[in-house]
């Protein structure tokens, strides 16, 4: 498969193309001179003779993910291009304005191109880096993706959303406004977390709470960021349509949207927001700048975790436009007295097999008190690996910790309980969240506190069985009382009251 086109081969398309091979991507060159086409073979460049403003000079070739105009005449290259982009329109189209960049040729070659290199400008390198790598093609394509837009579009966060999730929401409205599209960074839950409240207000970041009652009519285009499947860690209807997807993690399933970019090798959704912007030619605003520099470094675990070179670049390009002092407001919150009451439950109530820790925090009222549990645990003596789970309403929430470098996290909690609820995260930070039905169903204490011994007795034997399972195969076979969890009609006590652990929305672990 043909990704990188070359029609018209001039003296820029020569030098260009010197280059082109040494790239990702094979490539194709369509030139008119016999004598190109012939030294271009000579140099194991792949050529063919045609006349590029002919489309059935390259009628045969499957669409490319860049097509680069490259003839020495303004003239032609306008034609050139006005029969590409009739054959290729998902191509980013790179034009080169030759001499005579004025008139007609100038006014349709500025409607269809993507990008222009002028004459004057510095020619191979600038297109090279600039228009042929992956990264600049996918910010074309962003960008295409978001004129297309028409009325306002919801930039959605997973549940509840970590300093990664909403420093990204609100760099894509950035990304939006810059092409006159109205945004909103819209979440589903709370915000829970004292450091990501503080985040917010310090910045004074615009974003919406949605409420699974609030009707979505109002949008016209959806967007995900840091997750990527609607229905999944959010309150979306699951069959919606998807227009932008941007995430790091890997997915659990087919990924639905019109434009895609799923950055498995960066630590956090902010450093591909980082680098949109900055391919984007915008200014970082200072308060989008100190949130995706703090989003990087909470997903990264201040870079010593799934970090890469590109989050370092990425730190480096942010820092000169962070607000420091604020950053450092936001590193230092007041922690609250909940929080600190759910860490000594968590500690009295803590089962120990081993390396690895399970604990109880019963009832909560605060979910980001758990994860902050599940870290003070980890610093206890001969301890590796921490889960810490809390009760809310009808809801079993879930985190877990771990420094043990043969233990994957993201991958135990999902073998653990994916089947009763929904779980993620990665190797060394996870949770999960479960839905307990039939809580709402019962008056008589003593049911409740039986009930929730099953469920507790659940979750410890499923995260240590699945601790002791991988690697190999997934969890299988449970106590009698681990079914309990599947079973949505079953009796409890008299049998009046149904009960199970429904579907839950959940798992990206802040």
């Amino acid at each position: 498969m043909v990704s990188r086109l070359v029609l018209g081969c001039g003296s820029v398309g020569q030098r260009i193309v010197e280059q082109l091979p040494e790239r990702d991507g094979s490539l194709l060159v369509v030139a008119e001179n016999a004598d190109i086409v012939e030294t271009l073979r000579d140099d194991n460049v792949p050529a063919q003779q045609g006349d590029p403003t002919d489309p059935n000079a390259f009628g045969d070739v499957d669409e490319p993910m860049v097509v680069l105009v490259a003839g020495d005449r303004t003239d032609r290259n306008r034609l050139t291009l006005e029969r590409a982009h009739e054959q290729f329109p998902n191509a980013v189209l790179v034009v080169y304005a030759g001499g005579n960049f004025t008139g007609e040729n100038r006014a349709v070659i500025e409607e269809l191109a993507d990008r222009i290199v002028d004459p004057t400008q510095s020619l191979a390198d600038r297109i090279l880096e600039e228009s042929t790598s992956a990264e600049a093609s996918k910010a074309l394509a962003l960008r295409r993706q978001l004129s297309t837009i028409e009325g306002t579009l919801a930039v959605v966060m997973h549940d509840n959303p970590d300093p990664d999730a909403i420093a990204s929401a609100v760099a894509l409205t950035d990304l939006a406004a810059a092409v006159d599209v109205e945004a909103q960074a819209c979440y589903f839950g709370e915000i829970s977390h004292q450091e990501n409240r503080a985040m917010v207000n310090l910045l004074d970041l615009d974003l919406r709470n949605l409420s699974s009652e609030d009707s979505l009519g109002e949008y016209s285009a959806f967007a995900l960021v840091d997750h990527s499947r609607p229905g999944v860690n959010d309150q979306l209807p699951p069959e919606l349509h998807v227009d932008i997807v941007i995430d790091h993690h890997p997915p659990r399933g087919p990924v639905p949207g019109e434009f895609v970019d799923l950055r498995e090798n960066a630590g956090a959704t902010s450093t591909v927001m980082t680098e949109y912007i900055e391919r984007f030619g915008l200014d970082f605003p200072r308060r989008t700048a100190t949130a995706l520099l703090y989003g990087i470094r909470v997903d990264t675990n201040d870079f010593t975790r799934e970090v890469s070179a590109i989050d370092f670049r990425a730190a480096a390009t942010l820092l000169p436009a962070v607000d420091q002092s604020v950053l450092e407001q936001v590193e230092e919150p007041t922690v609250e007295g909940e929080t600190l009451e759910t860490i000594a439950r968590a500690i009295k109530k803590r089962t120990q097999r081993g390396t690895v820790v399970v604990s109880s925090a019963g009832y909560i009222t605060d979910r980001d008190s758990l994860p902050q549990a599940a870290e003070q645990l980890l610093n206890m003596e001969g301890v590796n690996t921490t889960l810490v789970y809390g009760f809310i309403d009808e809801m079993v929430f879930l985190s877990a910790r771990s420094r043990a470098s043969e233990i994957d996290l993201g991958e135990t909690l999902r073998d653990a309980f994916d089947q009763i609820g929904s779980a993620g995260g990665h190797a060394d930070m996870a949770g999960a969240q479960l839905e307990v039905g039939s809580l709402g169903g019962v008056d008589d204490q003593e049911q409740v506190d039986s009930i929730l011994s099953v469920v507790e007795e659940v979750i410890t034997d499923r995260f240590f069985e699945a601790i002791r399972t991988r690697p190999g195969t997934p969890v299988g076979a449970y106590s009698q009382a681990s079914e309990w969890l599947f079973m949505a009609n079953e009796t409890v006590a008299e049998g009046e009251s149904e009960g199970g652990v429904k579907d839950g929305r959940g798992g990206d672990e802040d």
